[in-house]
């Protein structure tokens, strides 16, 4: 079976739309795949209950806790090894990453980012592409690598900016995408590692 582990930090919409996909299509039988564990670094994230009710294992690594980055990832990647993940899924985690921890997942750490990368990585990307002037939005599905939402690109998809949107409009309208996006792009690297 290879396994799924999410690392999220709020509400898990994204990790909620991917547990979903899993059921519906039926990842098990298509793909001998299962989400195994959510894992988050805030202990009252709303997706980790989201998660227990479907019976998913959960796990909490608090960076607080941590005097810098590289012990934290350390033990994140302590709880992420326990469950053996073939992939590792970051939905809404917001945590900048290690060279070493991404190095450790080189080619199966995959995370979603709210622009169409390369433009605007980081953070602010609804206000900044409508700052610029920007006619259309979107999303990325990209491979993690050390350089920050720099990673081969897996998936995308397109939305208009209107000439009324505000940065929280726009980000509502590129949500209901990437829980659309976000769950088929892992289907698609599933179905290419099988």
């Amino acid at each position: 079976m290879k396994n799924i582990v999410i690392l999220i930090s709020g509400g898990g919409s994204n990790m909620a739309a991917i547990v979903r996909a899993a059921e519906h299509e039926r990842w098990a039988a298509r793909f001998d795949a299962r989400v195994a564990a959510v894992i988050s670094n805030k202990a009252d994230a709303a997706g980790l209950a989201l998660a227990r009710e479907r019976g998913i294992a959960t796990a909490v690594v608090p960076h607080r806790d941590f005097a810098n980055r590289e012990d934290f990832d350390r033990a994140l990647a302590a709880a992420v090894d326990a469950h053996a993940p073939a992939l590792v899924v970051l939905a809404g985690f917001m945590r900048i990453l290690t060279p070493g921890f991404v190095g450790r997942y080189a080619g199966r750490l995959i995370n979603i980012h709210p622009s169409l990368l390369p433009a605007f990585p980081g953070l602010n990307t609804h206000q900044r592409a409508i700052d610029a002037g920007c006619k259309v939005a979107g999303l990325t599905v990209h491979q993690v690598t050390a350089e920050l939402d720099h990673g081969p690109i897996l998936a995308q998809a397109v939305v208009p900016v209107f000439a009324d949107d505000t940065a929280t409009s726009l980000a509502e309208r590129v949500l209901v995408h990437e829980h659309r996006v976000y769950p088929a792009a892992i289907a698609a690297w599933l179905g290419e590692t099988k």
